[in-house]
């Protein structure tokens, strides 16, 4: 007796662009607004090239650390006169405007953050819908990875991740001045609080990168023979699991940083002492 195998059913034709009820669309349009709106406030700070700097308390705003530009040199706020450019200028006054004064820092922190794995993931799917969210059809015809510039150009995050390193340092070197006192001295101030804050943030989003856990531990055959790498290796692979968060936490961290800076630069508010 024979049997006569049914024919080849076709794949299953979908029309709707997914079959997910859940709110799928709150993640990429948050990242939207949240992304669009940090570009906006952090272009304008960037280039604003006023109330960046309080002398008497030495709080730098990160959108401007190292300060290249020549009007660091000497800023004036209630008074007292102090220079923000600690690692020499480089940049003329006429440049305000139209080059950021922190012009070495910036692009290298920029890129830092275009080529991390969350960030890709998160304008991916709120710029790019590529796709918007898991299980969802998106609406490009074809696919072709990062082979193809400038999407080739993710494959420098590594690189990126050093200079991350280096800049990270230097706010780090800010925060410790911060700690100046109001008549000389030690002193601590909100401005102190919160730029200490800041750079424990951007350390925890930076040591968190995926490049950092290969590069303390990859290419090791064998664990037990490199008992520092590994239990460097675990601690990374712990704060690594919260990456996105510090990725996102920093945004806010680094506005939150700047805006208060800038209201006690512009004499607009007195810094809070709580020591000096």
């Amino acid at each position: 007796m024979s049997t006569v195998e049914a024919p080849a059913k076709s794949r299953a034709q979908i029309k709707e662009r997914t079959l997910r009820k859940d709110n799928w669309r709150l993640y990429p349009v948050s990242i939207f607004v949240i992304f669009t709106l940090w570009v906006a406030y952090a272009t304008v700070r960037a280039f604003w090239g006023a109330a960046f700097y309080v002398p008497q308390f030495h709080y730098l705003t990160p959108f401007y650390s190292p300060c290249f530009n020549d009007i660091c040199n000497d800023v004036t706020v209630n008074g007292h006169t102090g220079s923000a450019a600690l690692f020499g200028t480089f940049l003329p006054e006429g440049t305000r405007g139209w080059i950021p004064f922190a012009a070495i820092s910036l692009p290298f922190l920029l890129l830092f953050r275009l080529t991390c794995y969350y960030y890709r993931k998160a304008y991916y799917r709120s710029f790019w819908q590529s796709p918007s969210a898991c299980a969802v059809r998106e609406p490009h015809k074809k696919y072709t990875g990062e082979r193809r510039f400038p999407l080739i150009g993710q494959n420098l995050h590594r690189y990126f991740f050093i200079a991350a390193v280096l800049i990270s340092l230097i706010n780090t070197y800010d925060a410790i001045l911060a700690f100046h006192g109001k008549d000389g001295g030690f002193g601590i101030g909100l401005g102190t609080v919160i730029l200490v804050g800041n750079v424990v943030l951007l350390w925890l989003y930076t040591l968190s990168c995926h490049s950092c856990r290969h590069i303390v531990g990859g290419r090791l055959k064998n664990f037990s023979k490199n008992p520092v790498r590994y239990r460097m290796w675990g601690w990374v692979s712990k704060i690594n699991q919260r990456h996105g968060t510090y990725a996102l936490i920093t945004l806010g961290s680094l506005v939150v940083a700047d805006f208060y800076i800038m209201l006690v630069a512009s004499e607009t508010i007195s810094d809070l002492r709580f020591f000096n």
